[in-house]
């Protein structure tokens, strides 16, 4: 499935995944491949993003943490949208 994350500042992460950990205002949930159509409010934590050769720019990479084929990115607050096999995520 296809993620995008994007924060004030800019574009954070493109690209193919496997599987994406959010954590909800109700707890942390999980999307797969063909998840039903969600709208959600996020919380502070973190979000866990699974896949192969999952690679960030350059200058956005010191956001992420990086953990046996996972990439870690603290946030604040946002939302996540999952529709059609795409996930987009705004964070702050």
């Amino acid at each position: 499935m296809k993620l995008d994350i994007v924060t004030p500042e800019g574009a954070l992460f493109s690209g193919e995944i496997e599987a994406i950990s959010v954590p909800g205002v109700n707890g942390t949930f999980e999307m797969l491949n063909n998840h039903a159509p969600i709208v959600a409010i996020l919380t502070q934590g973190k979000i866990r993003i699974k896949g192969n050769n999952l690679t960030v720019a350059d200058e956005v990479a010191g956001k992420f943490e990086f953990s046996n084929n996972e990439l870690i990115l603290p946030i604040n607050s946002g939302t996540v949208e999952m529709k059609n096999n795409k996930v987009i995520v705004l964070a702050e």
